[in-house]
């Protein structure tokens, strides 16, 4: 049995409610636990939509940037890395921010410094210039963090306990949603034509200028729009009651007798989250190219582009799916028949080629629909007032976005693409260690 630690929830006048963390059994089951908090989680939710909509619009960036820039896949993975890279800067400072202005809040501060970074795009695209261009996503992946740091705790903790790893799931689900339309919609706005490498070298330094000035305008617009929507929606969120968790958060200068290192599933949790956004950001930016490869599919980067959102689709199918799984399924258990699948889907891929190399590398974005969430709910299990906290350090580890796509570039670049799939294996590998052994809490390791 694993012990409870109860938090209480706080919605408008009503008395408080007794829950428990993430994967914890609450003796306390009374009417306030079955008080519905749907309102609140189809808020939320959106905000989850949103980051991986524009998370996933950099698998677009990534063709579009190289070919304008010229650039091999270790500079181009610097779209990543600036990305992936501001979870690892800006994780404990969001955290902190929690503490001091609360999750509602830090959620609306999150949608505001996105909607800067969507509007620095402009002035990126109009040099054009490659490095303001990093800068621009290092400033909204920044809201990003925020934003996650803020809102995956809330959902895990906002409702019945042995749900919560379902819930999130559920919540991530429209996460992959935006990732599914994202390169559609980076395919018909951003993805104008194809485009000759040879051709481009071979222009005179005015009509590359001209070439380059042109493509790079494409992004405007798209960006433009988002900004504006992301701005809306901070004062939506701004202006919606969201229940208060302030029992899942510490004030500043409260001192609590806990500490987040003495909880080894958050620190385990923390390399799997590293691997698998690693890993899945790895894949989903190299497919474009991938698809291209002459032996794999030789597709046009528009035509791939539309391939791509299938990757991203199959988290999203698989996340629904899992939704309704795990409140059957031990969350540990389906993490790691998902990690096996994955790794051996990877591997297929590199052994193969044409349309089974293809279609096998797309299926890892099923088996990927759980791992995040999961990942989190059981990593942050039994933390109670440091959960804000501990979601810092877990979105931190998401820098292994930036880290290990560039790894993957550089070894696709004295290897060759179509091998350099093999780092993925290895964290797959990593996460069925987690689901079956490191994700234990401390009730069930000192038991």
């Amino acid at each position: 049995m694993i012990a409870p630690f109860a938090v209480h929830i706080t919605k408008g006048d009503q008395q408080p409610m007794a829950i428990a963390t993430p994967n914890t059994a609450s003796p306390t089951t009374g009417s306030g636990s079955n008080q519905n908090y749907s309102a609140a989680l189809a808020t939320v939710t959106t905000l989850f939509f949103m980051w991986g909509f524009l998370t996933c619009l950099n698998d677009i960036l990534v063709p579009h940037l190289k070919t304008i820039f010229d650039l091999n896949y270790t500079r181009v993975m610097l779209i990543q890395f600036a990305f992936f890279g501001a979870y690892f800067i800006f994780s404990i400072p969001s955290a902190k921010i929690i503490d001091a202005i609360g999750y509602q809040r830090s959620m609306v501060a999150g949608l505001l410094t996105m909607g800067l970074g969507a509007f620095l795009f402009v002035p990126a695209a109009s040099v054009p210039s490659y490095p303001l261009f990093l800068g621009a996503l290092i400033v909204l992946a920044a809201g990003i963090t925020c934003l996650q740091v803020a809102a995956n705790p809330y959902v895990t903790v906002l409702g019945k306990p042995e749900t919560a790893s379902s819930r999130l799931n559920l919540t991530q689900a429209f996460n992959s949603l935006g990732t599914f339309l994202a390169p559609f919609f980076g395919g018909l706005f951003i993805l104008t034509a194809a485009r000759n490498m040879d051709d481009i070298r071979a222009l005179a330094p005015d009509a590359l200028q001209a070439y380059r000035l042109h493509e790079a305008a494409t992004v405007k617009i798209p960006y433009v729009g988002l900004g504006i929507a992301l701005v809306v929606l901070a004062g939506a969120i701004a202006s919606f009651k969201l229940p208060k968790i302030e029992h899942a958060q510490h004030k500043v200068g409260e001192k609590v007798n806990d500490s987040i290192w003495a909880h080894p599933n958050l620190i385990f949790g923390a390399i799997a989250i590293f691997v698998y956004v690693g890993a899945e950001v790895s894949i989903g930016s190299f497919l474009v190219n991938y698809f291209g490869q002459p032996e794999i599919g030789g597709l046009t980067e528009k035509v791939a582009a539309s391939f791509v959102a299938f990757y991203w689709g199959g988290a999203m199918v698989g996340r629904f799916i899992g939704s309704a799984l795990l409140q059957k399924v031990k969350t540990g258990n389906l993490l790691g028949l998902c990690a096996v699948c994955a790794a051996a889907l990877v591997a297929i891929s590199m052994l193969t080629s044409g349309h089974v190399a293809m279609y096998s590398i797309i299926l890892v974005g099923f088996f990927n629909s759980i791992m995040f969430p999961s990942i989190f709910t059981l990593g942050v299990a039994e933390l109670g007032p440091l959960t804000g906290d501990g979601s810092g350090v877990m979105i931190m580890a998401i820098v292994g976005g930036a880290i290990l796509p560039v790894a993957q570039g550089w070894i696709a670049d004295h290897i060759g693409i179509h091998h350099a799939f093999f780092l993925p294996v290895i964290c797959y590998a990593y996460i069925l260690f987690f689901a079956l052994s490191g994700s234990k809490p401390n009730s069930e390791r000192h038991a």
